[in-house]
Formats: structure tokens, C-alpha cells, sequence
């Protein structure tokens, strides 16, 4: 499936494709305003994950979309199990609207700060040997910083088979070689020169695996995949975490608890808020009204091992 779905993606690229990924209150908001319609052209089908008459999509597209098991029959002709989002030039496989299922592999503006945040902080990045991503996804961060950094080893790690399927392929598709793991940090038995993370931070009631943060207002995983990288780390290694913190009272409470994990372990934090206002929907529902939670901010964060 690896190789159909890469084929899928060079196959797109060559048409032109182009979509930028938006949050799911947006993306509700414009199927919303186009409620009954068909797609018109491959944004639609892969972006908008619209419903699409038979005849709509170039041969080959269709083609591999049936080979890959990517193609569900319905009323109107065929739907995408699949979307395709633009970053940096290259294209990205993600799961389809909604992303209900616990096994969803997300795609949004999340991902586009965790790059810009990945490119500022590499920009000057001296050659590594070992980058693990940690939590790959659809393996967009590890992916883009494997092309910066060249390093000799690429290991793409996350729990969901699902989505090391997808990172196998956009990993296939962009001529990146990858290292695919399911498990955490722990399956790894060597030490990292760099981790990338970009962990769930929503306090999420259906507790989606992409999405639930977990305790502390949704910073429990955040705090959790930081001590576990910072044990993982080779000497002089870094870890650059991207992620999001509940501010209570003007209080960032992810940025002291870093700081304390980090002093207890000799690691150095450097820490910068990137966005104040985030998924600011969430805040009419609990825990975050309950806590007098002011806002979300996205925050990104380097700890480094001397």
C-alpha cells in the first residue's frame, strides 16, 4: 500500500495540487455553506473530502485510490477515506472529514506552527546523526526536518498503525527514507541526538488519542513525552517540543512545570509562546470554563542535554 499511496501523491503533484488544511469548526463551516455539493476538481475531492461523481477524477487518481482500498461507494458516485494537505512543497496524506475515529491521523494549522517553529529553530542546526519524531502522525514534522538536517538515521514513532501507514507513504513520496516503529520511547534502546514532538493538548471529553491531552487541562502528555525525551536524550542532544498551554490567571503552568522537569534532570528549557489564542472555541466546555481557563496559547519549547 506504501508504494500506491506514494504514486497517489507524486500523481496529485504533478496535476498542480494544492490545499492548505484548516481547522474542523472551518471546514464544518464551509461544507455547511455547501450543503448537496458535488466536488468540482481534486481540492474538493481531497481537500474538502466532498462526495464526487464517477467521472470526475483523472483515470490514474481513481486507479490508485481503488487500489489503495481508499474509495468509499455512496449516493452520489465516491468519497475519499483520504485527504491531502500542501506544506513546504510537499504533500501530506491525512485521515478524511470528520476525524471521529480513534485511530484519525490529523492534519490543521497546528501542524503549520510546528513547522514554522521546526524551521526556526533548525535553521542553523549543526548535522545530526539520530531524529526521532516522536508521535509522527502523518510524519509531516519528521519528514520536513530530515530534509533540513540530512540526518543518518529518521525514525518515525507513534502507537497508530494507521498512521505510520500514511508516514510510510508521504515519507515514500517526498524521498525521504524512514524508519517506521510502533511504540514510545521506551522501544527505542539507543540514545537520540534529536527529538521532535508535537503531542495531543486538548482536554478532550471523547478522549481521542490524537487529540486528549490529558491531565493538568490537557498539558498531562505534554509534560510526560518532555521527561521521557529529556531520559532519552545522547549528551548534547535537544528535544523541541511543540504544544499547547491552558493559561489560568495569566499563569503559563506547562512553562513552570517544564522548568522543574528540566532542572531535575540538568537539561537547559528555552521556551517562547508562539500564539496566544488557540482552539478558543474550547473554552465554553470543561474542565477549561470550570478552571477559569483565559485562553490556549501555543507554545514551543527547546530542552537541551549538556
Amino acid at each position: 500500500m506504501t508504494d500506491t499511496l506514494a504514486e497517489l501523491l507524486r500523481t496529485l503533484d504533478a496535476e498542480g495540487y494544492q490545499f492548505t488544511c484548516v481547522t474542523p469548526r472551518t471546514h464544518h463551516r464551509i461544507l455547511r455553506r455547501r450543503s448537496g455539493a458535488l466536488a468540482e476538481d481534486l481540492r474538493d475531492v481531497f481537500g474538502w473530502n466532498l462526495p464526487f461523481a464517477r467521472d470526475l477524477l483523472p483515470g490514474p487518481v481513481l486507479d490508485l485510490l481503488r487500489e489503495a482500498d481508499a474509495l468509499d461507494t455512496v449516493e452520489e458516485g465516491y468519497k475519499s477515506r483520504l485527504r491531502v494537505a500542501e506544506l513546504d512543497g510537499r504533500l501530506f496524506l491525512h485521515s478524511a472529514y470528520p476525524t471521529d475515529d480513534e485511530d484519525s491521523v490529523f492534519f490543521g494549522p497546528d501542524t503549520y506552527r510546528f513547522m514554522r517553529f521546526l524551521s526556526c529553530e533548525l535553521a542553523e542546526h549543526q548535522p545530526i546523526g539520530s531524529l526521532v519524531d516522536l508521535g509522527a502522525g502523518s510524519g509531516a514534522g519528521g519528514i520536513t526536518a530530515a530534509a533540513m538536517l540530512e540526518p543518518s538515521e529518521l525514525v518515525l514513532l507513534d502507537i497508530n498503525s494507521r498512521a505510520l501507514d500514511l508516514a510510510a507513504a508521504n515519507a515514500t513520496a517526498a524521498g525521504i527514507e524512514a524508519e517506521l516503529v510502533n511504540g514510545t520511547l521506551d522501544t527505542l534502546e539507543r540514545p537520540v541526538d534529536l527529538i521532535i514532538a508535537n503531542p495531543p493538548f486538548i482536554a478532550d471529553p471523547a478522549g481521542r488519542t490524537y487529540r486528549d491531552g490529558g491531565a493538568d487541562l490537557g498539558a498531562g502528555v505534554s509534560l510526560d513525552w518532555a521527561r521521557q525525551g529529556m531520559a532519552k536524550l545522547a549528551e548534547g542532544g535537544a528535544m523541541l517540543l511543540y504544544t499547547g498551554s491552558p493559561i489560568v490567571a495569566g499563569e503559563d503552568r506547562l512553562l513552570s512545570a517544564l522548568a522543574e522537569a528540566a532542572d531535575e534532570v540538568g537539561c537547559s528549557l528555552s521556551y517562547q509562546e508562539l500564539d496566544p489564542d488557540i482552539f478558543g472555541e474550547e473554552l465554553d466546555g470543561e474542565p477549561y470554563a470550570g478552571a477559569g481557563v483565559e485562553r490556549i496559547a501555543a507554545v514551543g519549547a527547546t530542552l537541551r542535554r549538556a
